[in-house]
Parts: structure tokens; C-alpha cells; sequence
């Protein structure tokens, strides 16, 4: 597998639609993880700009919890508490005693676990969707492609959040 400069793998030119959507969901994970690399504690709490208090440690804790509510509760129907506990459903806040390390930990798990749930599983297997989430789709069901495409879009627009967060800390730019 080729891999840029930093070490994130570059989704192949020429696959099919199964790998292909899992290698840019890789390349986006990878990002996230780079976003955060080489930074103190203190950097990773920083907010963005106010008055958004988003932080680039929020940001991975709340992968974790997109990675186990699209995987998990969505596509296996399981029911499962938040990963950072019912008083942060999405996983934005954050403790002075959680750092990166158990957050990546954590978030690695999720992501884990969910190519398990999938890895023998069809793009046209389909997941049932919560009542408000089905409002909202305008399907009760979608099917795995939909997921997958959904959770690049989620890693990208995030992405995009981290890197202006990076940005502001020290400067890096791109990717």
C-alpha cells in the first residue's frame, strides 16, 4: 500500500467500490490521528475559535462515539451506553484526567470493532435507523455504502475542524 509523505495510506486510483470507500475512510481516520500527533496535553485542549469550545481532543472523543453509533448501534443493533458516559453523548467534553492516550485508545477500539461488524458484510446489507434519524434520512433503512460514504463525510468535515485547530496551535498547515 502507498502511503503519503506522513504515513496515511492513499486510497487507490483503480478498486472497487467496497475498497475503495474503506481506503478513504482510512485515509480520513489516519488524518485525524496526524492532526493530533506531537502536541502536549495543553495544545490538545485548546479551543478553536470562540465561541466554539471544540478541541482536537473533543474531536477524536467524539469519533469514538460516531464510530460506535454508525457501527455498532446502527449497523449490528446494538445497544450500547455513549463511550464517554450518558453525560456526554457526543463525546465534545472533556476531562482533566482523560489525555490523548486513553481517548486514541478508545477511539482505536471503536474503530476496531466496527471493521469486525463489516468486514463480511455487503454494501447493500442494510441497518435499520432510530425513529429520528429515519426522519431525518427519509429511510427507516440504509445500506452499508450509505454508512461508509456518511462516515467519510463525518471524518472530512471534522477533519476540516482539526486542521484549523492545528493551525491556530502551532502553525501546521494541510493534509
Amino acid at each position: 500500500m502507498k502511503t503519503t509523505p506522513d504515513g496515511r495510506p492513499v486510497p487507490p486510483a483503480h478498486a472497487d467500490e467496497r475498497a475503495t470507500l474503506e481506503a478513504w475512510l482510512d485515509f480520513h481516520r489516519a488524518t485525524l490521528a496526524l492532526k493530533c500527533s506531537g502536541l502536549t496535553d495543553h495544545q490538545l485542549r485548546l479551543a478553536a475559535v470562540p465561541p466554539s469550545p471544540m478541541t482536537l481532543l473533543g474531536l477524536v472523543q467524539h469519533m469514538a462515539e460516531v464510530e460506535r453509533n454508525w457501527f455498532q448501534r446502527v449497523f449490528a443493533g446494538r445497544d450500547l451506553p455513549p463511550v464517554w458516559g450518558e453525560n456526554n453523548p457526543d463525546g465534545f467534553a472533556l476531562l482533566p484526567e482523560r489525555g490523548l492516550g486513553e481517548a486514541m485508545t478508545a477511539w482505536q477500539a471503536e474503530v476496531a470493532r466496527g471493521r469486525g461488524l463489516i468486514v463480511r458484510a455487503s454494501p447493500d446489507d442494510c441497518a435499520r435507523l432510530p425513529d429520528q434519524q429515519a426522519a431525518r434520512v427519509g429511510s427507516q433503512e440504509v445500506p452499508l455504502r450509505w454508512i461508509l460514504a456518511h462516515m467519510i463525510e463525518e471524518y472530512a468535515r471534522h477533519n476540516g475542524h482539526a486542521d484549523l485547530i492545528r493551525e491556530r496551535i502551532d502553525g501546521t498547515t494541510g493534509a
